[in-house]
């Protein structure tokens, strides 16, 4: 079995989008992705709307965190998607990134929880495929 491939998530906050497209990612393609998120100002906390969606599909792990960019810049990314435009403008050049792609979705922070389930959704729908072509299938 080879090494399982590298994907990061950006995103600003690093408290919704990114952790459930890195809950996401995890749980559909664990057997040949690892996924990380963080922000480019990472909050710090997770988003607890954010949470409790990905608690109730059982996708939620305690390693999930909002976590700086810092931490991950020497990490060996094979993919690198941006899923807000803030952090699009603002992601810094990975020395060892291969290659960078954006997906936005709204951020629903503050929204009803209705619209969290949306955005997982979409995640699910418009990015999974996306990983899926670019680092499953050529493995």
């Amino acid at each position: 079995m080879s090494q399982k491939k590298q994907v990061l998530i950006l995103c600003t906050g690093n408290s919704c989008r990114s952790i459930m497209a890195e809950a996401l990612i995890n749980a559909k393609f664990g057997d040949c992705v690892e996924a990380q998120s963080s922000g480019v100002k990472a909050s710090g906390t997770v988003n607890p709307n954010a949470q409790a969606l990905l608690e109730s599909k059982g996708q939620w792990r305690e390693r999930y965190h909002s976590k700086v960019i810092e931490t991950v810049l020497d990490t060996p990314f094979d993919l690198i998607i941006t899923v807000c435009d803030h952090a699009k403008e603002s992601c810094p050049v990975f020395p060892k990134a291969v290659k960078t792609i954006h997906v936005g979705f709204d951020d629903p922070s503050g929204m009803a929880v209705e619209e969290y389930e949306k955005t997982y959704d979409l995640i699910e729908k418009e990015l999974l495929p996306i990983v899926d072509r670019e680092l499953c299938q050529s493995a």
